[in-house]
């Protein structure tokens, strides 16, 4: 095991009653005076946290162990293909859709899909890059631990569980809004309305509630059940999606195509940052790499697979959509419904209305399958309670986590309006998807030893020009909306960054299974992307962003840094299989990433 005694006898314990060993086992939280020293550290263990990075070794091996037990190798490509269409297609295209047409893009909703498509297809081949070769539940995490070191990783997973929790509660209320529909009644009909509270969170939504237990119940009695409830309701599901297009274009009028883009660029970019919440959910399909069979076969087949799919779907959709009935008509909590209704087709709403449900049973159960797994992970590294971690030796699946993320996506549900949901979920999976394309690039051009100071200084560099580049053009875009001098300024800043990279600096490591293709100009353009789409993001919704950003990191510097620091230090002194775990730990004299 990779903790020391105390992390062990924690971790024996979690099949009984829980004590604080379950969640402070570390030796800063043994008294109150080995806190204070602890506190007095900070800097130091910061500086340590930010300079080390773990090795894939560790993340495959020796954080797995924490578990006690092993997650089962039950999944193949099928499963994850038929996983990642159920966990993206739902609320997104069912009523983002409508509403983003009508207040943002109109009919031209559907090239704010295709360029939220083709960033997340960028996004889905990097992770499959990582989720080949470094297969554990953690995806992401995972995956900035080994490139960006703990303090980044942290920093990623604290936004990873806000996207799963908001994404959870988005879907819930929209499962409300379509159950509605069904029984001839408007959504709030269903919500209990709390007159104290502001209009943003005044609509309790119990319904919600009840659906994210059901799905609780689903997601912790077995992985396998889970891809094969997924399996069969995704059949029903695509088959609803087909019977809407066909029978929306019969009743198609080109003369609500007559404005197609009645908002311009703007709108059609602005739809797409939030649109982007239509795609979120693929990323769960790499937190099942340790499930999965054959991983370097499974995992790109599955992915991009399910992508392609995916964004196929939402185009036709889309288009459906907006010849069916002008885009200032459109119903914004139950689009494809109500326009089937306003055709004449009064029967069809009620199929439309059943396929959506399925669609969002579907996203929530991926999700809660897929969250509880990176929870799982995060906690194997004591960041967070290490009786978080537990797997539970019967159902192969971590019910602990299960419960603990759901019951946050409840609360969420109960309160929270859609709208405010959907944005803020869009920032912190740009955000997320970001850095993962970042880390791709750190991971094929820098390796310790292989790497030259001269390399490594001009990887440096690059990258700055990159990431600068990328946020000076959505700075502009948010705040020059006539202006084009300052696009001419920074394209050729990024051009000169990726240029440089592909040119100047050869690549420290070349993928054992499956690669990326077009490095560095892939990962660079997803960058790029990622954060023009930030650009389009309303300022209350990065005010909500920023806040959250503090209080985990409050929470990391009170608990996660110490807890973290204990277990690497314990870890590292208990024997040769820990030697070579880490990389660039302070004590040890070196430094890691970017900066040793």
């Amino acid at each position: 095991m990779g903790v020391g005694d105390g992390g062990n006898e924690g971790i024996r314990k979690r099949g009984c009653s829980c004590s604080k060993d379950d969640f402070l086992p570390e030796d800063s939280f043994r008294s109150w005076g080995n806190y204070g020293r602890a506190l007095m550290e900070t800097p130091l263990r910061l500086k340590d946290r930010i300079l080390t990075r773990s090795r894939d070794h560790k993340e495959l091996v020796e954080v797995k162990a924490q578990s006690q037990n092993e997650m089962k190798k039950t999944l193949n490509w099928w499963d994850l293909m038929w996983f990642g269409i159920g966990a993206v297609i739902g609320a997104g295209i069912f009523v983002l859709t409508g509403l983003e047409a009508k207040e943002h893009a109109g009919p031209a909703v559907v090239l704010s899909y295709v360029v939220s498509g083709i960033s997340a297809m960028l996004s889905v081949f990097c992770y499959t890059e990582f989720a080949v070769e470094i297969p554990v539940a953690g995806g992401s995490f995972a995956y900035l631990r080994v490139e960006l070191g703990d303090f980044m990783a942290f920093i990623a997973a604290g936004n990873i569980l806000l996207e799963y929790v908001i994404g959870g509660a988005a879907v819930a209320r929209s499962w409300t809004s379509y159950f509605a529909t069904l029984c001839n009644h408007q959504p709030n009909d269903f919500r209990l309305v709390a007159h104290g509270l502001s209009t943003d969170y005044r609509y309790l939504d119990p319904i919600a509630v009840v659906v994210i237990a059901v799905i609780c119940i689903l997601a912790v009695l077995s992985t396998k059940g889970s891809s094969r409830f997924n399996y069969v309701a995704s059949i029903f599901h695509i088959a609803v999606i087909l019977f809407i297009i066909v029978a929306g274009l019969m009743k198609a009028d080109t003369k609500n195509y007559s404005s197609f883009s009645p908002y311009g660029a703007r709108g059609i970019f602005q739809a797409s940052a939030v649109l982007f919440f239509a795609y979120v959910g693929f990323d769960a399909v790499s937190t099942m790499a340790e499930e999965t069979k054959n991983p370097g076969r499974d995992i790109p087949i599955g992915l991009v697979g399910s992508m392609a799919i995916t964004t196929l779907a939402y185009c036709l959709l889309a288009v459906t959509l907006c010849l069916m009935q002008s885009y200032k008509d459109i119903n914004e909590d139950a689009p494809f419904s109500v326009a089937f209704e306003a055709v004449g087709m009064r029967w069809a709403k009620y199929i439309v209305a059943a396929g959506a449900l399925k669609g969002m049973t579907t996203v929530l159960l991926v999700g809660a399958v897929g969250q509880a797994r990176y929870l799982t992970h995060i906690a194997r590294t004591h960041m967070l309670p290490p009786w978080l971690a537990h797997v539970n030796e019967k159902t192969g699946t971590p019910v602990n986590a299960t419960v603990v993320m759901l019951a946050a996506t409840a609360i969420i549900a109960f309160f929270t309006k859609l709208e405010i949901l959907s944005n803020l979920l869009s920032i912190s999976t740009l955000f997320i998807f970001m850095l993962v394309a970042f880390a791709l690039i750190v991971r094929r051009y820098y390796a310790s030893g292989v790497t030259t100071p001269a390399n490594r200084i001009k990887l440096s560099v690059f990258l700055l020009l990159i990431l600068v580049s990328s946020i000076a053009t959505a700075a502009y875009w948010a705040t020059s909306p006539d202006g084009w001098i300052g696009y001419a300024i920074t394209g050729p800043i990024w051009l000169v960054g990726t240029v440089g990279l592909w040119l100047f600096v050869p690549q420290a490591r070349e993928p054992k299974i499956w690669g990326v293709p077009l490095v560095p100009w892939l990962p660079s353009l997803s960058i790029a992307i990622n954060i023009f789409l930030l650009g389009s993001i309303d300022k209350a919704s990065f005010t909500r962003f920023g806040v959250w950003t503090l209080v985990i990191l409050v929470y990391y510097f009170l608990l996660g840094l110490h807890a973290s620091y204990d277990t690497a230090k314990e870890a590292s002194n208990n024997g040769s299989q820990w030697k070579n775990a880490e990389e660039g730990a302070v004590p040890s004299g070196t430094s890691s990433g970017l900066s040793g």
